[in-house]
């Protein structure tokens, strides 16, 4: 279950910079779980169903060297 933090903010560009602030301190695994989060809750609102988006899925994997 999913923990909510409320933090209140004076303006936009105060909210902004808290927004900004969290997802930098935040690891890439968290990022990416907010952005699974935010999916899924669209895809609900929207009454569609995520298996039947997923079939549409392109799976492609390029393997590429860093240097």
């Amino acid at each position: 279950m999913k923990k909510w933090w409320i933090r209140k903010a004076k303006s936009w560009e105060e909210a902004q910079e808290q927004d900004d602030e969290y997802y930098r301190l935040s690891s890439p695994e968290q990022r990416l779980s907010d952005i699974q989060f935010c999916r899924e809750m669209y895809f609900k609102l929207k009454g569609i169903n995520i298996n039947e988006v997923r079939k549409g899925l392109r799976r492609f994997f390029k393997v590429t060297e860093q240097k």
